[in-house]
């Protein structure tokens, strides 16, 4: 029998109604299209509530609108924000579900990086985790037949991360998602003054600086870093902003950041 994995965040992340979900995202990504398509082959993209971060993610995912019927495959790396653990957790579900649907789950893709110490099945880790969870309905609205690797990250050094990638980093078909936010529960002038020095971290491939303090998924983010400049790919911001831009007081607040890689 096969195992899917249900949303855990519908109707408090973004809405459970998939009428209301589809138009959400419609809005924010007709809201982004002022700004010319760049082809990615990775993306960083914030995972909080739609109403703070929606915005800012659609910045990122309206450049995949020419590449529909191009990626086939979504590797997605995010942290975890529940159940602490060492290494890198793949899932056991052959299929994730969202309002908008079920995406398959690359079954055979995992078994490429299961073999790769740190990296195993832990499915507590996926249970209740939002932060890959918010990027499918994405997805799901700008794609057409695709699957995704689900990877939660734990415990994990750059260079592990870097091993993962280079394994399923494959062609035109596959596109590396990075899910994190940036600093938390600063004051507005002081998150803007950090998350800018990570922003630089990030488009200079420095993968030495950012820890948890920066970005909550600092370590998909360091490992795509050493990969990306091993590759000598190049990286620029498309959208740096905070929840006291988008929705929320400005005496804490929380970064978000879009970045893309080609």
């Amino acid at each position: 029998m096969e195992i899917v994995r249900p949303s855990a965040v519908a109707g408090l992340f973004y809405p459970a109604d998939t009428r209301k979900l589809h138009s959400m995202i419609a809005r924010h990504i007709d809201a982004s299209r002022q700004t010319q398509a760049v082809v990615p082959k990775a993306l960083i993209v914030p995972h909080a509530g739609y109403v703070y971060s929606g915005p800012i993610a659609a910045s990122a995912y309206h450049h995949l609108t020419p590449l529909r019927h191009i990626i086939k495959r979504v590797v997605l790396i995010g942290p975890s924000h529940r159940v602490p653990f060492d290494g890198l957790a793949v899932s056991a579900a052959d299929w994730f579900e969202t309002p908008l649907g079920l995406i398959p789950v690359d079954r055979h893709a995992e078994s490429d990086i299961i073999g790769i110490e740190g990296v195993r099945v832990l499915e507590q880790a996926h249970a209740r985790e939002h932060s890959l969870e918010v990027q499918l309905p994405f997805l799901q609205y700008l794609l057409d037949d695709f699957k995704i690797v689900p990877i939660v990250a734990g415990h994990a050094s750059p260079q592990l991360v870097a091993r993962v990638l280079d394994k399923l980093w494959g062609g035109s078909e596959t596109l590396i998602l990075i899910s994190s936010d940036l600093s938390h529960y600063l004051d507005y002038d002081s998150a803007c003054e950090i998350d800018a020095e990570t922003s630089q971290a990030i488009i200079s491939m420095d993968n030495h600086i950012i820890d948890s303090y920066h970005a909550c998924g600092s370590v998909g983010i360091n490992g795509l870093l050493l990969y990306a400049r091993q590759q000598h790919m190049q990286g620029q911001i498309l959208d740096l902003r905070n929840s006291g831009d988008t929705a929320g007081k400005r005496d804490s607040v929380v970064g978000y950041g879009a970045y893309l890689f080609q």
